[in-house]
């Protein structure tokens, strides 16, 4: 079959402006922006959105600049819209259990109004419950309680010291003690030289008597103190009787203030019922004392209990929230609680616990980024516990690890209902399956990204859209039809298919910024295909400068390419350099070497280990299919070589498969090959060329060396005849196309491209199997048998020497 050469008109798909349907983007604004060529995408992320049940997560595959996170947060936004505010959520004292602070969940608005509440209630009792100790009433029957209990301790000591001087003892009290001294006839108090001058009898009987009155103490103050307690129980009874109609208002008022059903009322009122005893039990802080100071830091310590930490506060919330956490740090994500150093000792209390991401999306939607969450070992194991029992327990990571002491909290932990939403590439979800499969029971809602699409009127319509509001969004000026039609062009050679436009849209948005730069740079508007043009050669002239380099080396005969002429075993091929933000490609030069032996194909950048696994796998098939050729006759016995010159970085892919074989069958046959055509394309083991990445690159860089050194019509590529739909060409390489002055032919199979290359017919076999003498088959084919004769005459040097010509059958011996 005769290799084709395409006519200009197939190396580029070429937009009509006109068939865009507008004049320029301004028209389109109000227009909604659809997700465009992401149909499957979007119907999966509603899905997913949509599923009230748990473990329905969303996990979004897609290349970055896709829209993945976009798109989705567009979708949040609009599935939250739809939705119920959800709870606010409040910490409390436990009253119990300090340590334990309790979760209170409220409708959305009402934390807020009960913190004002119970603030304004606090204080109300804060003013008005010394006015009612201080009242009449209440210091009237307080000062009857405490002379009822005077009298009666007078009356019981008036009869202790009536025993103390019965048995010549002067008794009272001081400072709280009971202090008694022996007196004599006189009624002084004896000293202890006295004592100690008393008779010894006088002295028992002293001791005697000062055991009965020790005893009689005791039995005073046993008695006395219960009555003492009595009046203090008397005393508060009849504070808490004044107070307690007040705070009963107070808390009552409280609970009609709140507005919405609650569903955790019995909680609430619990708590509050806690408070109403609190401030029972610590009335005498609201009086003054001796120590006013120390009274109100204590009263301070008091009240603050009594307050609200509102930590999730939705009500301003029209619907569910949405949040994108950009940096999920553990204490951004889970929450933390803060500390305060006193002495040397970490405190705090409920009021310093603060909500993360989790708690505030509860009955929302929360986007994560996969990478962001694996980075952190201890914020990767957290999520996981909460994807399995949904219960989130607030938490400070590494606590045991602090420097100093720290008294630490255990806030009551929480059932979250949120809808998590996880970006990632193709590769983190496979890898993240593989590693965690379990995940993939949390994640039943995959919205995965196409990376480019099937291009039609409907897709060029949205993308003109997409551009309509980037330039609303950015204050930007509009773009012309052509200049639409020109970014269109542009995505299609992004995907490289003429059929399909590139989904990866934050590289034509980075293009329409670019495009008007130039556009008000010129006072002009609107956007044109010319400013289009003028961003696409100046983001080219920022990111060329090692293509330029490399360029400049071949110019200067550094690198060894040969453009005219003809060689023996040696061949141009054609790569692709992808430095990430900037791919072109280059010229490389391939030479083969062939020899008798029984070594095989020699594959040197695999030898020195610079050789990729799949340009490895290439140079096998190629191995294979040579055999395939010329095994039939004999077994080869052949040692060759394959080489790509001057290269010294890692060679990857099998594009250069049929530029290699074409090299080797060269140094076969001895037949040269044209140095102007440039070869790239992948062989499988039936010789079928196979389609290969980055051709437009790789033609455009054997053009641009041509260029340079003068085009005289001899030059070309041959690319696979597969690689023809992902054809877009520049226009200076079409249009010297078009004059003649330089060639793409295209190959099914890779005996297509040799006449091409050598001049000389290929080859058919006969019946036999024998290649036609002077066809380049033919020519390799008597190299081969010449090859095996020298081996066979090396291992048998005595058998006599046969002449072998093509068509001739080797004789089994």
């Amino acid at each position: 079959m005769p290799i084709a050469t395409l006519p200009p008109a197939d190396l580029r798909l070429t937009i009509d402006p006109a068939s865009l349907g507008f004049v320029d983007t301004s028209e389109l604004t109000e227009e909604p922006l659809p997700w465009i060529g992401q149909a499957r995408a979007e119907v999966a992320a509603r899905f997913g959105l949509g599923m009230d049940q748990p473990d329905y997560n969303l996990f979004v595959l897609g290349e970055v600049g896709s829209g993945r996170s976009s798109l989705l947060r567009q979708a949040m936004v609009e599935a939250a819209a739809n939705r119920r505010a959800p709870p606010d959520l409040c910490y409390l004292h436990n009253f119990d259990a300090p340590e334990r602070p309790r979760a209170l969940r409220l409708p959305a608005g009402e934390g807020r109004l009960l913190r004002q509440l119970l603030a304004q209630a606090v204080k109300t009792l804060q003013s008005d419950i010394p006015q009612r100790l201080a009242g009449q009433d209440c210091k009237a029957e307080s000062e009857r309680i405490e002379k009822a209990w005077k009298d009666e301790v007078e009356r019981h000591y008036a009869a202790l010291r009536t025993f103390a001087d019965a048995r010549s003892f002067s008794l009272h009290r001081e400072a709280g003690r009971m202090v008694f001294t022996l007196t004599g006839k006189k009624g002084q108090a004896l000293t202890e030289d006295e004592v100690l001058a008393l008779p010894r009898e006088r002295r028992t009987a002293v001791e005697q008597a000062e055991q009965e009155l020790r005893a009689e103490i005791t039995r005073y103050i046993e008695i006395t103190q219960p009555l003492e307690r009595a009046m203090n129980e008397a005393l508060a009874a009849l504070r808490r009787q004044m107070v307690k109609p007040l705070v009963e208002r107070e808390l009552q008022a409280i609970r009609s203030g709140l507005r919405k059903q609650i569903k955790d009322a019995a909680k609430l009122n619990a708590w509050l019922d806690a408070i109403a005893h609190d401030v029972f039990d610590q009335l005498e802080l609201f009086h003054g004392g001796e120590d006013e100071e120390v009274r109100i830091e204590a009263l301070q310590a008091v009240l603050a209990r009594y307050r609200v930490n509102l930590v999730v506060d939705n009500g301003g919330l029209a619907g569910a929230p949405v949040i994108v956490e950009e940096n999920p740090l553990f204490r951004a994500l889970f929450g933390s609680i803060e500390y305060q150093s006193e002495s040397d000792v970490l405190v705090t209390d409920f009021s310093r616990i603060r909500a993360g991401s989790l708690l505030q999306a509860h009955g929302g939607f929360l986007m994560l980024h996969l990478a962001d969450v694996l980075a952190d070992p201890l914020v990767w194991e957290k999520l996981r516990r909460f994807l399995r029992s949904g219960r989130l327990q607030i938490e400070e990571p590494g606590g045991s690890f602090s420097p100093i002491a720290a008294v630490s909290l255990v806030p009551e932990a929480v059932d979250v209902e949120v809808k998590l939403v996880l970006i990632g590439s193709r590769e983190e979800y496979y890898e993240l399956q593989e590693a965690a499969p379990e995940i993939a029971r949390h994640f039943r809602a995959k919205v995965d990204f196409a990376d480019s699409f099937v291009a039609g009127a409907d897709t060029r319509r949205a993308s003109a859209i997409f551009v309509a509001h980037a330039c609303r969004e950015h204050g930007l000026p509009h773009f012309s039809a052509a200049a639409v039609a020109r970014l269109l062009e542009e995505s299609h050679r992004e995907a490289g298919d003429q059929a399909r436009e590139s989904a990866i849209f934050a590289r034509t948005g980075a293009l329409v910024m670019e495009s008007a730069a130039i556009c008000r740079a010129r006072n002009a508007c609107p956007v044109t295909a010319e400013d289009v043009e003028a961003a696409l050669a100046a983001h080219a002239a920022r990111h060329d400068y090692p293509e330029q380099r490399m360029h400049e080396e071949i110019a200067e005969g550094n690198v060894l390419i040969a453009l005219h002429g003809e060689r023996t075993g040696q061949l141009n091929g054609l790569a692709q350099i992808d430095l990430g933000d900037y791919r072109f490609g280059l010229p490389v030069r391939l030479s083969a070497r062939t020899y008798a032996g029984e070594g095989g194909l020699l594959n040197i950048e695999r030898e020195v280990e610079l050789s990729g696994p799949n340009h490895d796998k290439g140079v096998f098939i190629l191995q294979n299919y040579l055999a395939a050729l010329f095994g039939r006759l004999a077994p080869l016995c052949l040692n060759a070589s394959i080489v790509f010159e001057q290269h010294y970085h890692e060679v990857e892919g099998d594009s250069a498969s049929c530029a290699e074989f074409y090299a080797l069958l060269s140094a076969l046959s001895g037949l040269p090959l044209r140095q102007g055509i440039a070869v790239t394309g992948a062989l499988n083991q039936h010789g079928e060329v196979l389609p290969v990445g980055g051709i437009n690159e790789k033609i455009e860089g054997w053009f641009r060396v041509c260029e340079v050194a003068g085009l005289d019509g001899s030059q070309g590529v041959l690319i696979p005849a597969r690689n023809r739909r992902h054809l877009m060409l520049a226009p200076r390489v079409i249009e010297a196309v078009s004059q003649g002055r330089f060639h793409i032919h295209a190959a099914d199979h890779v005996t297509e491209g040799i006449e091409l290359l050598t001049g000389v017919a290929v080859g058919e076999p006969n019946a036999a199997g024998h290649y036609p003498h002077g066809s380049v088959l033919g020519h390799a084919q008597d190299t081969l048998l010449g090859y095996r004769h020298a081996c066979q005459m090396q291992e048998h040097p005595r058998l006599p020497r046969r002449h072998f010509r093509a068509g001739d059958r080797p004789q089994r011996r």
